[in-house]
């Protein structure tokens, strides 16, 4: 059984910012050799989200208005306070309540050396608190 571990990094270029990291997680499959098995995408950060919708540049932007009307800014949240742990302003609770929303993971089934998703289905990587470098995981298990 193969157990493939990949870590990609990403530097977004804005606080709210959509990315299709398809082709990325379609080769990583594909130079795994994995014939039967599964694939897993995990980002690393509470202030990211994954997601799977439809490929379009115009849904896509849909997708970032929608994150700010659901999560608005001007919201007096709790978090908006001195971290003693980090020795800082925590500002961000809209950017974890948007990756809360999202999620961080998403998984599809590999057949025939290939991804089991839908002709339109992109995976999507997104920025909720950027520009920063972020880092994500492809996992490939399978024989």
């Amino acid at each position: 059984m193969t157990n493939r571990i990949e870590r990609f990094r990403i530097l977004t270029g804005k606080e709210i910012e959509v990315i299709d990291i398809t082709p990325t997680l379609l080769e990583t499959v594909k130079s795994s050799g994995v014939k039967t098995g599964v694939v897993y995408v995990l980002s690393m950060h509470t202030t990211t989200g994954l997601t799977v919708n439809e490929g379009l540049p115009d849904l896509e932007a849909d997708i970032a208005d929608w994150i700010q009307r659901v999560v608005p800014e001007d919201h007096p949240y709790r978090h908006a306070r001195f971290l003693d742990s980090d020795g800082q302003m925590a500002i961000n609770a809209p950017s974890h309540l948007r990756g809360a929303l999202l999620g961080f993971q998403a998984y599809f089934p590999v057949e025939n050396g290939q991804v089991v998703k839908g002709s339109r289905q992109t995976v999507y990587f997104i920025e909720l608190d950027g520009p920063q470098e972020r880092t994500y995981v492809i996992q490939v298990m399978g024989e």
